[in-house]
């Protein structure tokens, strides 16, 4: 097993045992390097991590000590539900460091998801809701913050962006977290901005809808234009990005850190004879230029279908039923770690014939494990 910096499994090393001194039959880096290599190779709970480890503990020897041989699925439940999820998101940023991967100009899209079924009625505990930072253009999870039960979004946001190195990135987030203070915290990570504006922010949005109410009549008030038209599975979509820039136009908004423009994407969507139509606002602290606002709101909208609609078809996380305190935290950060792991292997295939792959293949998987 490689050992260098770029190694997953040196990075898992730095968390920290929760357990006391007498409870510790197993290493705490064995039961966390066979949980994330069982999720890459298909496993969705305890027991199958547990199942794994049975079949491939001759194997699992050649690199981890296993001094009792192979954890029992309650150990791993025991451990999952105790242990801090700030520790594995620090060894994933670790990580992620180590690979040293260029931020700027990259877009890192924040949004939010929920666990469905990790609620409990037992105890009145509701789903675990999640935000997650995602950089889209290098197709990796930064990491993961819980929104707490009697919060939203907004409190969650700043604890995300604290954690992670952003300086040079395109920080993306939807209306929720269209704050003054969130933009401000972005530009101290020396990162910029686009938000998205809606009626949650109704003095910004009903000044940024009479500036582009105007500039239908006055086209000489936009900066710029770009159109897009994508078409395929019986649709025609049609994009229009146009943005204002200009400190005497956007005067009336004030309080709001680097602003340098305001955006607006109309979007017409033809399904045979069904039309429909869609209109969104941003802030940004990029420039006014049409193309890369456009794409900065495209590569957000991917986080929908390359990293929520994966985990939940790929790797079952809405269909996860485990519950007890930290368990559903961690499961996910797991699940977000085996992504990783997957998504950064350079075998062109699909992520689920690579899942396969690794569960069938040690060195296939050793290969996704450690990046080389």
């Amino acid at each position: 097993m490689p050992n260098c910096d770029k190694s997953l499994i040196t990075h898992l090393s730095i968390v920290k045992d929760p357990r006391i001194d007498r409870t510790k039959k197993h290493n705490l880096i064995d039961i966390l390097v066979i949980a994330v290599c069982a999720v890459i190779a298909n496993a969705e709970g305890w027991e199958d991590i547990e199942c794994f480890g049975i079949t491939r503990e001759k194997w699992l020897k050649t690199f981890l000590e296993l001094p009792n041989g192979i954890p029992s699925h309650d150990t791993f439940a025991r451990v999952f539900a105790r242990l801090e999820p700030i520790e594995l998101q620090q060894a994933l940023s670790s990580w992620l460091s180590a690979l040293q991967i260029e931020m700027r100009g990259k877009v890192v899209a924040f949004d939010g998801k929920t666990v469905r079924r990790s609620f409990d009625r037992a105890t009145q505990k509701n789903s675990l809701h999640l935000v997650n930072a995602w950089l889209s253009q290098d197709n990796l999870i930064l990491g993961q913050v819980k929104v707490d039960d009697k919060s939203n979004e907004i409190t969650a946001i700043p604890k995300l962006l604290e954690m992670l190195h952003l300086e040079g990135a395109i920080v993306t987030i939807d209306a929720m977290g269209c704050q003054k203070a969130i933009a401000k915290q972005i530009g101290s990570k020396k990162a910029d901005y686009v938000l998205a504006v809606k009626q949650n922010q109704p003095e910004l949005y009903e000044y940024i809808d009479l500036l582009f109410n105007e500039s239908k009549v006055n086209t000489s008030l936009l900066h710029q234009t770009r159109r897009t038209i994508d078409s395929g599975h019986g649709r025609i979509e049609t994009r229009e990005y146009s943005t204002i820039v200009g400190d005497d136009l956007l005067a009336g908004i004030t309080g709001w850190d680097n602003l340098n423009a305001i955006g607006m994407v109309e979007s017409k969507r033809e399904v045979g004879n069904t039309i429909s139509n869609e209109k969104r606002y941003f802030i940004m602290s990029i420039n006014g230029h049409a193309q890369r606002f456009g794409d900065a709101v495209r590569e957000h909208w991917g986080i929908e279908n390359t990293v929520h609609w994966v985990l939940d078809v790929s790797f079952g996380e809405d269909q996860s039923r485990i519950r007890k305190d930290n368990s559903p935290e961690n499961l996910s950060m797991l699940r977000k770690i085996a992504l990783n792991c997957v998504k950064q292997e350079s075998t062109k295939t699909s992520m689920k014939r690579k899942r396969k792959m690794a569960g069938w293949d040690n060195s296939f998987l050793i290969k996704v494990l450690t990046g080389n």
